[in-house]
């Protein structure tokens, strides 16, 4: 049996350039989708799939990200007072001890800041999540990924399906073989890849599980593209020496790093809340006239 994935690691640093003048004094991933932050879904998402400990890599001016799941004492003492309901924070409660955060000073890539949690995950495997790919399942994208690690063990990334004119904006998997109809064998990453030289349709989203041994092969790696350190060439010079297997997700993503995608995962998930989803069917059809 591998290792239990206890611990995860949410890079958390970035500025959120896309979305200014909204994430100058809010972290991005603050911004809401509906009514939870984004950074509350990918939490969510890690406790339904058995994670423990919450790693944050965050940088200046994310104390926000912390605070959310702190315990607010004046307002729960304000709001029970006046009879209401607290269980609506019981997601923003997180056991003492199970969140912790390290800095990332220098933007220097995502391979850098997964870099920055090496102490804290120390020797165990761990998860990543990107909080702007919002994922959307039941169960969730890690609880799928956890159960097919159950499996195999070694390195995990989620992927999904595309349509072929669409591989040149993603990163790729160059499949081998087939475990089962939801796990593919990984033999190599492709990043952007022109449309006729794609192995595959299968493009990377934003979850992983990796073996500890990435800190170190991010510890010698010199900078890639963008003058970044890069998590994607880490995990492509691990490719061969240890299991690698992609779990195609049973699900959907939103790109909320994007404002229109942004837009569609708020859409998208109000039609589906039983409060709210015949105003909102209702509102989209008077604007689209």
């Amino acid at each position: 049996m591998p290792k239990p994935v206890r611990k995860a690691v949410f890079p958390v640093a970035g500025l959120g350039t896309r979305f200014l003048p909204a994430t100058k004094a809010i972290p991005k991933e603050m911004l809401p989708i509906i009514d939870r932050p984004l950074i509350q879904y990918a939490v969510d998402e890690a406790r339904e799939a058995g994670i423990e400990q919450l790693i944050f890599v965050t940088g200046r001016g994310k104390t926000a990200i912390v605070e959310h799941f702190d315990t607010a004492f004046e307002l729960e003492a304000t709001m029970g007072g006046r009879g209401k309901d607290l269980s609506i924070l019981e997601p923003t409660r997180i056991q003492p001890g199970n969140l912790v955060t390290v800095r990332q000073q220098v933007p220097m890539g995502l391979g850098h800041a997964i870099w920055c949690a090496r102490a804290i995950v120390g020797d165990e495997p761990f998860a990543i999540f990107l909080p702007d790919e919002l994922m959307i399942g039941s169960p969730g994208c890690m609880k799928q990924m956890v159960e097919a690690y159950a499996e195999v063990g070694g390195n995990l990334i989620s992927v999904l399906e595309v349509p072929e004119d669409e591989v040149s904006s993603y990163g790729v998997i160059a499949p081998g073989a087939q475990v089962s109809a939801s796990l593919t064998e990984v033999k190599g990453l492709v990043e952007k890849p022109k449309r006729e030289e794609a192995p595959s349709n299968l493009i990377i989203s934003g979850r992983y599980i990796l073996q500890p041994e990435v800190m170190r092969t991010l510890e010698s790696q010199g900078k890639g593209a963008g003058g970044e350190i890069q998590l994607t060439d880490a995990m492509a010079r691990m490719i061969g020496t240890q299991p690698f297997h992609a779990v195609t997700f049973a699900g959907r993503r939103f790109d909320c790093g994007s404002k229109t995608g942004f837009v569609e995962a708020t859409l998208a998930l109000a039609l589906e809340r039983e409060d709210m989803a015949d105003e909102v069917r209702a509102m989209a059809r008077r604007l689209l006239g």
